[in-house]
Order: structure tokens, then sequence, then C-alpha cells
């Protein structure tokens, strides 16, 4: 939802980094798997219960996702760098719930599973239109240097962040916030479903 308004500015903060990876010869995609690997380091910190480190590592992972950008735009925009960090984004967000029912089985699992399968909600939706869009020309005016056609919604890339910050600050309320992100998310999903069919109908 509010991904339009804050990308434009952390475009901004994140060039200066930018140039310096791209000065010493950091490829777009040397980042993108190393925030990815990064980011699977807090799995194992979540099952420990080790949430500020947990913390720590999901927010490395998302500057990582920013700077691949801000490296790709200063050098080439490939669609095979836009295919490799969406992919490793949805296993990244996966892999986070994982950590969090591996923390808890008993109290966190249930709602650990019905998150998971939320994610395949907006995932598939987002990604099955941005398929079809592609090969009917569809442009996106609202996300104009993204690889996919990106479809908006209730969450979007900032909701999820912000619903996995509050996972680490309050985990004994992991499974109320769970619920409550997986209900917004399927408004997402359902919103997205409904847009998607009209504009290809």
């Amino acid at each position: 939802m509010f991904d339009p308004v804050i990308t434009p500015l952390t475009r901004k903060i994140l060039e200066p980094a930018a140039g310096w990876l791209v000065k010493h010869n950091i490829s777009a995609d040397q980042v993108t798997v190393s925030g990815f690997l990064i980011g699977l380091l807090a799995v194992p910190a979540l099952a420990f219960e080790f949430y500020t480190v947990a913390l720590l590592f999901i927010l490395l992972n998302r500057l990582a996702d920013g700077l691949d950008g801000a490296v790709a735009r200063q050098t080439q925009q490939t669609d095979a760098g836009g295919y490799l960090d969406i992919v490793l984004d949805f296993i990244f967000y996966s892999a986070v719930v994982l950590g969090f029912l591996l923390a808890d089985p008993t109290q966190n699992a249930v709602a650990a599973g019905v998150l998971m399968v939320t994610f395949m909600g907006t995932g598939s939706t987002f990604l099955a239109f941005a398929g079809i869009a592609a090969k009917r020309g569809i442009e996106n005016l609202d996300y104009p240097n993204k690889s996919l056609h990106y479809m908006g919604g209730l969450t979007e890339g900032f909701e999820t962040i912000l619903a996995f910050v509050l996972f680490c600050l309050w985990p004994q309320h992991f499974v109320m916030l769970a619920y409550v992100f997986a209900a917004a998310c399927w408004l997402t999903a359902l919103t997205r479903l409904y847009s998607g069919y009209r504009t290809l109908s």
C-alpha cells in the first residue's frame, strides 16, 4: 500500500551505496544472492529465539533487496536479475515464517501454516498476472522500473517487513499478529484476483 510512496525515497538514499558497489565491481545479482543468504540466517536465529539477531538479518536482507535494484539501475537491468530477485524474495518471506514455527511449534504452528498458505495467495496472484501482463504488453505506470508487472495491494513489501519487525519485537504475540496480517494478505489476494481477472477478460 505504501510502496509507491516509499520506493522513490529509498532509491535516493541507496544511490550512493549502490555507486560504491558498482565502483568495486559488485553486480546486482551478487547483492541479491548475498542478501538472500544473509536473510536465511534469520531462520536458525528465530528457531533458537534470538529475535533481535533475527531482526538484524531480516533488515539486512531488505537492505540488500533495495541495493540490488539500485546497482542494476546504475549498470544494467536484466530480466534474469529481476527473476532471481522476485523468486528469492518469496522464498525468504516463507522462510521467516518457518523460523517462527520452529521457535514454538506447539503455539505457532497453525498460525504459521495459515500465513504460508496466505503467501501462496498473494504470490500466485502477483506472479500469474505479471506473466500474462508481459505477454499482452500491459504497461505498469505505478511501478515503471520493475522487472515484472507489479500488482499493488493492501499488503506489499513495506507492510510485509513491518509485520516481520512486529513479529520479532513481540514474539509472544506472534499468533495474533500472524492472523491479523494473514487477513490483510487475503484481502490483497482477493482484490488482485478480482482486478486481474477483470483486466484480462
